[in-house]
């Protein structure tokens, strides 16, 4: 899978990036290099969700799929 990332110089110094296809889903860095490394991060940590929270019927499934 493949995603878009914005990357924005910091006024106070530093970098900050969005991940528009994955709404509300933001890290910073001090250098570019550690925006990267932080990007990786937070999108793992905003596609990670605790399934045993979710409400679900008899009718409803939990599946995986690799993307």
């Amino acid at each position: 899978m493949k995603l878009k990332v914005i990357i924005h110089e910091a006024e106070e110094g530093g970098y900050w990036a969005e991940v528009p296809a994955i709404p509300g889903c933001a890290t910073q860095g001090e250098t570019f290099e550690e925006l990267l490394q932080n990007i990786y991060e937070a999108v793992e940590g905003c596609l990670s969700v605790d399934i045993e929270n979710l409400e679900r019927t008899d009718q409803s499934r939990i599946i995986e799929i690799a993307v």
